[in-house]
């Protein structure tokens, strides 16, 4: 098994590993993007960010299980990889990753963290949400998921960033990246605003 920990969705986070029924993590010692990049297209997260090292995601527990990783890019599964079998690492050297399919969102440009223009990182770029679709549903889900509270209002703002994202939750979802999405097509931002919300909370 492989899955990461402690990161802000199913496609960031700390590398951790299964053997024999035991999960443990890998140490950061030549921990590299190639070495991102297998464990990203395993997961189906697309491709590697970054990758870094240093418990940036916290430390993990168990054994760890890969030091001195020598992937380079093309292997289908980490164990596949050259790896040395001995190591002298702790948890604080516990390898991360942050894949391209990964989603982010920050309010900007309003009073604080919980007001303002949605803007989604994703691919490696920043964009915006076009409101075509931005209802209730989908606000109340960035707020939450951003730890603001509730909706209370929904302004619209001009379209600044290169790329465009469209959300369409139908219910509550636990994040935007688990609602129906769409990335960079033209017709569904045809003649819209980028998406805002002011939340009731503050935040951090």
């Amino acid at each position: 098994g492989l899955r990461l920990a402690g990161g802000r969705g199913r496609c960031e986070g700390r590398v951790e590993l299964e053997q024999e029924g035991t999960w443990g993590t890998v140490c950061d010692d030549g921990w590299d993007l190639p070495d991102a990049e297998v464990v990203c297209r395993q997961l189906g997260c697309g491709h590697a960010v970054r990758a870094p090292g240093e418990a940036a995601f916290g430390r993990g527990r168990g054994p760890i299980l890969r030091d001195e990783l020598g992937c380079r890019g093309h292997e289908r599964h980490l164990w596949e990889c050259p790896a040395e079998p001995q190591h002298d690492c702790s948890h604080k050297e516990d390898a991360g990753v942050v894949c391209s399919e990964h989603q982010e969102w920050r309010l900007s440009g309003g009073r604080d963290g919980c007001a303002g223009r949605v803007e989604v990182s994703f691919r490696g770029t920043w964009s915006t949400v076009c409101n075509s679709t931005w209802y209730r549903t989908e606000a109340t889900v960035l707020c939450r998921t951003l730890g603001c509270g509730d909706v209370l209002q929904r302004p619209a703002f001009p379209h600044t960033l290169p790329g465009k994202m469209v959300y369409l939750c139908g219910s509550l979802q636990p994040s935007l990246a688990q609602c129906r999405w769409v990335f960079n097509k033209s017709a569904p931002c045809y003649q819209t605003w980028a998406a805002g919300v002011i939340c009731n909370g503050t935040g951090a």
